[in-house]
Formats: structure tokens, sequence, C-alpha cells
């Protein structure tokens, strides 16, 4: 036969031949186990944790939400600083209307009676002056009050600072009340309407069940053991689920205090759903987490707040207003959550994942088995010399017949 066509013909074995693997039966039912459980393990974990626990068989959507929010109460005030007064929802909720949030004041600033005129700046490093040299005309500070007149005047019997143009009299807000102003906030309650959507699956939900009704939604209020369901919450049981309290201080440059100086609350509403079952089982789940830091140590700035102001014009046609620097608690609204449902596509691709992962490791197992056998069995050189002298006769039979078969060895029974 020429070359090329002992080369053809060789090429066309390597490309059509066909193979059959070798199997080599062990009567021993230690080795057994040994392999059995292997296999056990994998069932265990397909089954277990792949479908049970992750459930790979399902398809997943993640929601799409709305919220609104409506806060009730009311307050009363008298202090020094201001007539003795009431105060409803418009007053302490700010905005009326929020983006998953709201913002309710617990204590305030209040600088009443402010116009548009020229008065001393307050008294720190960079505005106090000797004389009308030390004041540049024109010259503003961001963190100052006004824009200065190029005039140094009195601030008190022992201080001189620039002038400047502003609202007079200046804010003084180094000094927090030492009682909040609107302790009675811990009793406001606020209604909560979360709408949540899984496009996928076209299931819409609402945290507002078919089972409450207008009678039922005027007399709840949320309590986990008792009344899971009711969307209306108490400010002080948020606070105090987020592991807070509204009168819990601690000292460092000054007294902080939640209640005093503010802080930022999330409502957590968790929307993870089994839509295998009736989608009318899907029913939100409430946490509550404080958001803003709270440690001790290297908390500069701590709290929340902000500035408003209240514009009048007096009988005279002049401009003034009350300036109030609120602190409070800002309430955020986080709803979040994944629906599962079956679908036939992650069923076959994770069948088929675990179909390929048993067959890995049936076909690795016997290395551990011939492991086990040679290195901790007593007969271990009995085995060995079995099993190659099979191996052997195998590639003596297959030279001289020139072909594959498929042969099945069983270890004598005196090996065991």
């Amino acid at each position: 036969m020429s070359k090329p066509a002992g080369f053809s013909q060789r090429c066309l074995h390597y490309a059509f031949d066909y193979q059959t693997p070798k199997t080599l039966v062990i009567p021993d039912i230690g080795v057994g186990c040994v392999f059995r459980f292997g296999q056990l393990l994998v069932l265990l974990y397909v089954v277990g944790y792949v479908c049970v626990v992750r459930k790979a068989y399902q398809e997943t959507d993640s929601v799409i939400s709305s919220v609104t929010t409506k806060v009730k109460g009311f307050a009363f005030t008298n202090t020094t600083d201001m007539d003795p007064r009431f105060w409803d929802v418009a007053d302490y909720v700010i905005p009326s209307q929020g983006d998953n949030s709201f913002f309710v004041i617990t204590n305030m600033v209040v600088t009443p009676n402010q116009t548009q005129s020229r008065c001393p700046e307050v008294p720190n490093p960079s505005t106090t002056c000797m004389d009308d040299c030390d004041c540049i005309e024109g010259h503003s500070d961001p963190r100052g009050n006004g824009i200065q007149t190029g005039l140094c005047e009195n601030y008190s019997t022992t201080a001189k600072t620039c002038e400047v143009l502003s609202w007079c009299p200046l804010e003084i807000d180094t000094k927090l009340p030492e009682h909040a102003l609107l302790a009675s906030a811990e009793n406001f309650t606020v209604l909560i309407k979360n709408s949540i959507t899984y496009p996928k699956f076209n299931v819409h939900r609402r945290n507002i069940l078919p089972h409450i009704n207008s009678s039922y939604l005027k007399r709840c209020e949320f309590n986990r053991a008792t009344d899971p369901d009711c969307p209306i919450f108490r400010l002080k049981n948020i606070v105090s689920e987020a592991g807070e309290d509204f009168k819990t201080c601690w000292i460092m440059d000054d007294l902080y205090c939640m209640f005093l100086k503010g802080g930022v609350l999330g409502i957590i509403i968790d929307w993870s759903c089994d839509l295998d079952w009736w989608a009318g089982k899907c029913y939100p789940k409430y946490s509550f987490r404080r958001l803003d830091s709270k440690h001790p140590v290297n908390n500069v700035a701590p709290g929340y707040n902000f500035r408003f102001a209240k514009y009048y014009k007096t009988q005279d046609g002049e401009e003034t207003r009350t300036l109030i620097k609120a602190y409070g608690i800002r309430f955020d609204v986080i709803v979040f959550g994944t629906a599962g449902k079956f679908g036939i596509v992650p069923t076959i691709v994770n069948l088929g994942a675990a179909l390929s992962i048993l067959r890995l490791v049936s076909r690795h197992i016997p290395v551990v088995t011939d492991w086990f056998m040679l290195t901790c069995m007593r007969k271990r050189d009995r085995y060995r010399k079995q099993k190659v002298t099979n191996l052997n006769e195998d590639a003596e039979t297959e030279s001289v017949s020139g072909q594959s078969f498929s042969f099945t060895f069983y270890i004598p029974h005196c090996l065991q």
C-alpha cells in the first residue's frame, strides 16, 4: 500500500473510529458506599440548594413601586421666642408631598421678625474687628450672614464686628433648646400607601390588603405581633423598632440626641414573593433601620436639619419673615423585592447543569476509589497487580484485533 493511501486510512480511522469506555466492577460494599455517597452529595446540592433554597427553576422579576405618605397629629408650644402656638400637619411636615420620604420637625431654632436691614455680624474669628479698616465693603463670606458694609460696629459691650447687609436680627443657633419643642411628635402617625407591580408576571399588589376597609383603617395601628397588616405607623414605634429612642442621648462635644438634633430612619418594605403559589399570598414585610451615622466617636455634624422661612407683610407694606432652623427626623420609605415563578427555560438549563455535574463527579469518583483501594485496603498489592494485568491484557487484545471493545473486569472474591 502506498504511503498516501496509508496516511488517508489513518486519518479516516482517527476521525471515525468509535470508542467505548472500559468498566471495572469492584464487588466491595465499602468502595460502593464511597461511590454512592459522592453521587448523593451531588443530588443533595442540586435538589436541596439549587432547587429548594435558590429556586433556580424560577423566572424572576424586580419590583416597580410607588409610595405616598400622610402624617397626622398635632402639638402645642409656649416658649420665650414665640407666643403660645398650636402646630398641625401643615406646620411640621415638610414638604407636604415628598418623593418616597417625609420630614417631621422635632426641634427648632426660631428667629422672628427679620427685615432687610443692616446689623453687626455674629462674632467669630473672621468677623471681629477693631475699626473700619478691618472690614471690606462689599466682601461676603459664604459662611457668614451677609455682605459687609465696611463699618465696624458694636455687637455687645465686649465685642465689635463688621456690619453686614442681611436679614436682621441675625440667627443665633449656637445653643439648642434643652428640651425638644415638639416632644409630642413621638405620637404622630403616618399612613403609608404603597402600590407595586411585577410587569413580567402581570401582578399588581397594594399594602392596603383586600380585607382592609375604611372602618378598620380608622382604628388600626401597626403592631408586628397583633396587627402586622395595618399600614398606619406610630413614629415612636418606628424609632423603637429601629433600635433607637427619641429621648436617648449621649455626650460628645455637646449633647447629642436624635429627638433634639434629628436623624434619618428607613422604613423598609420587602415584597419578595413566590408566585408559584396564589399571588394573593404575596404580602409586604416591614422593617425599620437607622440610616445616618450614630457613632459617638468622630461623628462631626451629627443629626439632620435645614432652614426655611415664612414671609409676611406689615401694615406699612414692609416685608418681614420668621426664620426657622428645623431639626427633625427624615423618614425614607425604601421598597424592594423580587418575584419568582416556574419557568421552563431556567428549569431545563439548571437540570442540564445538574446532570453534567453528576456525570463529571461519577467519572472522577473512580479516581478516589483507586486511591482508596491502593493506599488503604489490606490487599492493595493484589488489587494493583490484578488491575494492571487486566489492562495489559486489554492492550494486547486491541493490538491483535485492531479494534476497540468494551470489557468488564471482576475482582476475584479471593481479594475481598
